[in-house]
């Protein structure tokens, strides 16, 4: 599904990821991890695809305050932790400002 965005400016972390062959509470890990996001103040919506052990996640938010918030809340810290030891074998997460937006829907 595509994110519904307000009009910029706002913020997009994008967060590209190749995982181990190890799943050990994957999924339900990401599950909990959305259900958390949504939670926070800022946040905007999602979009994320994976295919062949190549996963990209963007993450919309309102400012960089709430983007930092989200990387210092407790749970997900934790699970980023577990993460770099057992799901991937690199990653790498790219913060931008979203100065101009434009769609299409048929």
């Amino acid at each position: 599904m595509i994110a519904k965005t307000p009009a910029p400016p706002y913020y997009a972390v994008i967060f590209s990821s190749l995982r181990t062959d190890v799943d050990q509470g994957y999924g339900e890990a990401a599950a909990r991890m959305l259900e958390l996001a949504q939670q926070q103040p800022g946040f905007l919506g999602v979009e994320s695809v994976r295919e062949e052990g190549l996963g990209i996640t963007v993450s919309y938010w309102a400012s960089e305050a709430a983007i930092l918030a989200w990387k210092q809340q407790a749970e997900h810290r934790q699970v980023r932790e577990q993460g770099r030891a057992t799901w991937y074998t690199a990653f790498h997460a790219r913060v931008c400002k979203v100065e101009r937006a434009y769609s299409f829907s048929n």
